[in-house]
C-alpha cells in the first residue's frame, strides 16, 4: 500500500458512511447551488460613484495609476498620451475578440497585435470582466478576449474597466460570473489589485518581481 493509499484510508475511516452515499451527494449539491456568502464589508455597500472612488482609492494605494474616458472610443489616445509619458514604445498587445478588437489604433499611432503575450511583449491591454470595490480588485477571466499571459508576462499592463462593472464585493462578481458562465467558469479567473510586487528580499518592496512593473487603469463612465 501506497503513502497515498493510507492517508486517504484514514481519512475515511474517520468519515461517517460510505463515501458515496446519497446523501452526502445531495448536501454537496446544495451547498454549490446555493452559493451562500461571507461578510461582505460595509465599505463596498456604496452607489456606482462611491463604489468607483473606492476602487480609484485603493488602487492608487497600490501602486496603480488611474484615467477615467467616457467612451471606448477615447482609449487609444489615453493609452497612447501614457506610453509617451513613460518613454514607451507605441506598440500594443490586446486579446483577439471583444471590445477593444475594434477601437481605431492606428488613429493614435499605435501599432497593435493581438493574442497571447511573448517573451518580448513591453506593454499589454485587457479588459476587465467586473471590478469588487471592497478590495480595490479587478477581475478578469481567460478567453480569446483576454489571454492569460496579457496579465503577467509585460512589464506594462493596461486594464479597461466600465464603471457600471464595478460592483461592490467578490460575492457579487462571482455571482456576475456565474450568470455570465451558465455551463461553467473559464478556464482562468484572475484578480488584480495592483502591480505585482514583493517584499522577500530585506522586507524592501520590489515592484514587478511576478508579473508588470506598472499597472495603468482606465474607467469608462
Amino acid at each position: 500500500m501506497s503513502g497515498r493509499e493510507a492517508i486517504l484510508g484514514r481519512i475515511r475511516q474517520n468519515i461517517s458512511g460510505s463515501e458515496n452515499t446519497s446523501s452526502r451527494q445531495t448536501a454537496v449539491d446544495e451547498r454549490l447551488s446555493r452559493h451562500p456568502r461571507n461578510t461582505v464589508p460595509e465599505r463596498g455597500q456604496q452607489n456606482m460613484d462611491g463604489r468607483a472612488n473606492l476602487l480609484k482609492e485603493i488602487l492608487t494605494g497600490q501602486s496603480a495609476s488611474l484615467a477615467e474616458v467616457n467612451s471606448l472610443d477615447e482609449i487609444p489616445a489615453e493609452i497612447a498620451d501614457y506610453l509617451r509619458q513613460h518613454n514607451l514604445a507605441p506598440e500594443l498587445k490586446t486579446g483577439a475578440e471583444g471590445p477593444l478588437a475594434g477601437l481605431d489604433w492606428q488613429g493614435a499611432n499605435l501599432e497593435t497585435s493581438s493574442g497571447r503575450a511573448e517573451a518580448g511583449t513591453e506593454t499589454a491591454c485587457s479588459m476587465a470582466f467586473r471590478a469588487a470595490a471592497e478590495s480595490g480588485t479587478l477581475i478578469l477571466h481567460s478567453g480569446a478576449e483576454n489571454p492569460t499571459t496579457l496579465n503577467f508576462m509585460p512589464d506594462n499592463h493596461i486594464i479597461v474597466i466600465h464603471s457600471k462593472d464595478i460592483l461592490a464585493s467578490y460575492e457579487d462578481s462571482w455571482d456576475s460570473l456565474r450568470e455570465a458562465f451558465p455551463d461553467g467558469p473559464p478556464r482562468a479567473v484572475n484578480f488584480v489589485s495592483g502591480p505585482s510586487r514583493t517584499g522577500d528580499i530585506e522586507q524592501t518592496i520590489l515592484l514587478g518581481a511576478h508579473g508588470p512593473r506598472r499597472l495603468h487603469v482606465i474607467i469608462v463612465k
